[in-house]
């Protein structure tokens, strides 16, 4: 086990080459204190899915200790912006009295080479900002017994990956699929944007067509609209169709029943991307640029929500005013911080926030909520919108297949 541990910091330390630094001093041959858990990075995911959760603390030396070797650790959370800083993250300390170390020394008796166990607990999530991601700094303080401590080694980083449980909006039922449109002074302008809704298959429509409308951000009039359907013009059942104001993109993925998917799309100025659970699928080099005023849920016009029917469940439907990056996409696979920058429109869709759950409320505090008691949609083909109270079609679900890890 030392052996490895040794190898471990000298692979490293020669990330580090480059630079004058601690690595160019180090001597491989000379023993050391670390973190455990922290020779390939110091930022180690921590899952938690119920509170209390814990998570062993140790230190280890890179050698047998020769005497007893007492170890001061702490929790120390003002070291997240020192870490965001030099690594451009955007992480957030936990909130004060969430978490909890058992001990704050550790001792590497003689003839070992790692410490007894401090146990760190995270002992309630309840002023956890759903969308954020924490980590916490454990670092070495002091130490009595000789050793030196690495200093690229001296903090560990626990990441928290949390296990969310969340509501979702049934699509299952035609009946829910109609338009929802802004007031003319709530237009937003978008020549750069991005937007997101997740979406979980039940089974793939069939007959009589082998379409499934899942959703569209568009102008009031559609005249630039970003639609989202499976199966169109002959493709495979499972691909997705992106029809937006500068073309159309197939997904390459191929999407199965059963599961939850994050569907991105990013729009530069220059660029479409489309996302993947933050992975990059597809992208087109167009004009893309929109107007947001109008949300349409499935297939609404005529009698085509029968035909082109979605069977499944969607949540966390975004309108963003900026394109986000791949990884700021990952860490939002969960949820996201209502206030973060760029974000205009924000819907979970779990019938949260109101007595009336058939009020879609806007998370950000922006006024985009959309009543679906005050729908429209064009039900003859002429091109008249008509009114229609779609509330009592509202259904959410709430079970264990609504589960996300971040």
């Amino acid at each position: 086990m030392t052996k490895y541990i040794k190898f471990g910091i000298i692979a490293a330390l020669a990330l580090l080459l480059g630079s004058c630094t601690e690595a160019d001093k180090f001597d491989p041959n000379k023993e050391v204190l670390v973190m455990t858990g922290t020779d390939v990075s110091p930022l180690l995911k921590f899952t938690v899915e119920e509170t209390p959760s814990t998570y062993p603390v140790t230190v280890s030396a890179t050698g047998k200790a020769k005497e007893d070797i007492t170890v001061s650790i702490k929790i120390d959370s003002d070291l997240v912006e020192k870490y965001n800083a030099e690594n451009k993250t955007s992480y957030y300390a936990v909130p004060e009295g969430a978490v909890t170390l058992e001990k704050s020394q550790v001792v590497i008796e003689k003839g070992k080479a790692t410490s007894d166990i401090s146990l760190l607990s995270v002992v309630s999530a309840d002023e956890f900002v759903d969308g954020r991601i924490y980590i916490i700094p454990v670092t070495i303080t002091d130490v009595k017994g000789g050793l030196e401590v690495l200093e690229s080694s001296r903090t560990i980083y626990l990441r928290i990956s949390r296990v969310v449980y969340f509501k979702s909006l049934d699509m299952n039922n035609t009946n829910l699929y109609s338009n929802f449109i802004f007031e003319d002074s709530q237009a937003i302008e978008l020549p750069t944007y991005t937007y997101e809704i997740k979406c979980y298959i039940n089974a793939w429509h069939k007959t009589p067509e082998q379409i499934s409308r899942l959703c569209s951000w568009t102008a009031k009039d559609e005249s630039r609209s970003m639609m989202l359907r499976f199966g169109e013009n002959g493709q495979d059942i499972n691909s997705l169709q992106i029809v937006s104001p500068g073309g159309n993109l197939i997904s390459t993925t191929r999407f199965s029943e059963n599961t939850w998917y994050t569907l991105s799309l990013a729009y530069d100025g220059s660029t479409l991307r489309f996302y993947v659970n933050g992975q990059r699928d597809s992208e087109l080099g167009a004009d893309c640029s929109n107007v947001f005023q109008r949300f349409e849920l499935g297939m609404s016009w005529e009698s085509y929500p029968s035909k082109q029917y979605f069977n499944g469940r969607v949540a966390e439907v975004r309108v963003w005013d900026r394109a986000l990056s791949a990884s700021e996409i990952q860490l939002g696979l969960c949820g996201v911080d209502p206030q973060s920058e760029g974000l205009r429109a924000y819907w979970k869709m779990n019938g949260e926030g109101s007595a009336e759950p058939y009020i879609f409320h806007d998370a950000t505090g922006n006024g985009y909520d959309m009543d679906w008691s005050k729908t429209v949609r064009d039900n003859t083909g002429s091109g008249a919108l008509n009114p229609f109270d779609k509330s009592s079609y509202v259904k959410y679900i709430d079970d264990d297949k609504n589960r996300c890890v971040n």
